[in-house]
């Protein structure tokens, strides 16, 4: 599939001799940035949204390497709160304010898997296994997805979660110093291939970071040339061919081998296994679903981390709750380690008795995850705002519109879990889309949640995993630990904040800020 509608021209590139195929790639490349290709603008009428200034590539290059800028800049530059600009041959428009909000997420034609795919290009691309997926394999997936969140399922991954966290710390020493968003991810990333994947991936270390560094690749090539030119063969799109193919791989062999050993194991693999899915569904499920799990629930966990370091009223608060669980739960029989104490404690505590997490896990996510959710108007024309949305236009809404808005959370940037939720329709988008796991999960498997759970009356497929896996990783981290954050002179460090530029984990701008930690024996 050519993403900007250049099947015709693709076609014949494609079949020209290699040399051809360079000069021609890069007299395109070299007329997009320099001249631009953008519609026509003599038509621009009192409903029509206000511009961009700027039409060419390299005047929306930001747009996919420094967002939130690019997306403020553009409501500064245009004094409005909705404004497009043109991508190629596209049409983005981007809206903001409470109206524009409620329109957006209401509107059915806005789709979420046309929007995030042409726009994004973030998820290993391979077809009929992540992209192009038949109606009855899409709903396949979702259905799977929906079992993998069952309490039995979840149940039977809090040991082997809380066993994970055991060995990966274990590996940290008794004291030292680490970047979270490398260790405290890294660790993410082991929890969900438990979670989504197979024992044979998740068992063995090497394994798991060599499939780490693979969507590492994925990510890092993601740029504005591989998501608006994906014919044009260069470096970037190159790399992300070969770990596309190398992640397939991984994945495939590990189904070998469960198939060729005819030994059930209790993982997500063997469910799909049991439920007799084809192959392709198997592979799709667990390559989409590994990314879109460990992505967001990483940026969480790490900034969850880093908001507790140096935080010692919510950090002592939180961990007496766990505590008290500890308490309340603990098995007649000694305990040999913090991970079989924190086993003790059943699923529906987790769930149900942990409010300061929530609050918690609540806050982070409304500060530290940079999401943008993309849709593509494939209804009729309509209006936001009494503005036209053209058929077949993209649209684009920052969350930072309604979580980083002063009116709505005074203080914005302050991390408060003691704050209140907006009262306002959608106040709160903190388990919505974007660029992390619920998009891509969307993307992946074409699930329809209504609103994704914004009006109360649904929920997230993917909530129920990453709430625990956030709760378990922070619980272990709390009670085996005393840390700080430190920066990089060693001295206490005030508390960072976010950056929405970078939509992969927020990782400050500036400088750079460490976790100093001690082991700690836990008063149970």
């Amino acid at each position: 599939m050519y993403t900007v509608g250049l099947q015709s021209a693709a076609d014949a590139f494609l079949m020209s001799s290699l040399k051809t195929q360079v000069v021609l790639a890069l007299f395109i490349l070299f007329a997009l940035l320099v001249f631009g290709h953008g519609l026509s603008k003599d038509d621009i009428s009192a409903q029509t949204p206000v511009y961009l200034p700027g039409s060419h590539l390299l005047a929306i290059a930001p747009f996919f390497r420094r967002r939130f800028d690019f997306l403020n800049d553009g409501f500064r530059k245009t004094g409005e709160k909705l404004f497009q600009f043109n991508m190629l041959r596209e049409t983005v428009i981007v809206v903001s304010g409470e109206s524009a909000r409620k329109a957006f997420f209401a509107n059915r034609a806005f789709d979420l898997t046309e929007g995030f795919k042409v726009l994004s290009g973030a998820i290993p691309m391979v077809k009929g296994v992540t992209s192009d997926l038949q109606t009855r394999r899409i709903a396949l997936i979702h259905k799977r997805l929906a079992s993998a969140q069952k309490n039995d399922h979840l149940e039977q991954l809090i040991v082997p979660i809380l066993e994970d966290c055991r060995r990966v710390m274990d590996t940290w020493g008794a004291s030292g110093t680490f970047d979270p968003f490398e260790k405290i991810y890294e660790l993410v990333f082991q929890t969900t291939v438990r979670s989504i994947a197979s024992q044979e991936i998740a068992d063995d270390p090497a394994l798991v970071a060599r499939l780490k560094s693979l969507y590492d690749i994925l990510d890092s090539g993601t740029t504005p040339t591989t998501v608006l030119l994906p014919w044009l063969p260069g470096p970037s799109m190159l790399k992300k061919v070969l770990a596309t193919k190398k992640v397939y791989d991984i994945v495939s062999r590990a189904i070998d081998i469960r198939m060729k050993s005819g030994k059930p194991q209790n993982d997500t693999l063997q469910m799909l296994i049991d439920a007799q899915d084809e192959r392709l569904v198997i592979v799709g499920f667990m390559m989409g679903l590994l990314v879109a799990g460990a992505r967001a629930t990483g940026t969480t966990a790490s900034w969850l981390v880093i908001f507790l370091g140096n935080n010692l009223e919510w950090k002592d608060k939180v961990i007496h709750e766990i505590e008290g669980l500890v308490s309340t739960y603990r098995p007649d029989a000694a305990a040999s380690s913090l991970s079989s104490l924190l086993a003790s404690i059943p699923l529906e505590a987790w769930e149900a008795e942990t409010p300061v997490l929530d609050a918690l896990i609540h806050e982070t996510l409304r500060i530290a995850q940079p999401h943008t959710a993309m849709r593509r108007n494939l209804g009729p024309d309509t209006t936001i705002d009494s503005k036209t949305i053209p058929s077949g236009a993209y649209v684009v809404y920052p969350f930072s519109d309604v979580h980083l808005n002063p009116e709505l959370y005074p203080d914005p940037w302050k991390f408060d879990p003691s704050r209140k939720e907006a009262k306002t329709p959608f106040g709160y988008v903190g388990w919505g889309g974007g660029e992390c796991a619920l998009q891509l999960y969307h993307y992946v498997v074409g699930g329809e949640v209504d609103n994704f759970g914004f009006t109360g009356k649904t929920i997230c497929l993917g909530q129920r995993l990453a709430r625990m896996e956030l709760k378990l990783i922070t619980s272990m981290m709390l009670l085996r630990f005393r840390y700080s954050i430190v920066d990089s002179r060693g001295a206490r460090a005030d508390l960072p904040r976010p950056n929405w530029n970078d939509i992969l984990l927020c990782r400050p701008e500036k400088d750079i800020y460490y976790l100093a930690y001690d082991k700690a024996e836990p008063s149970l």
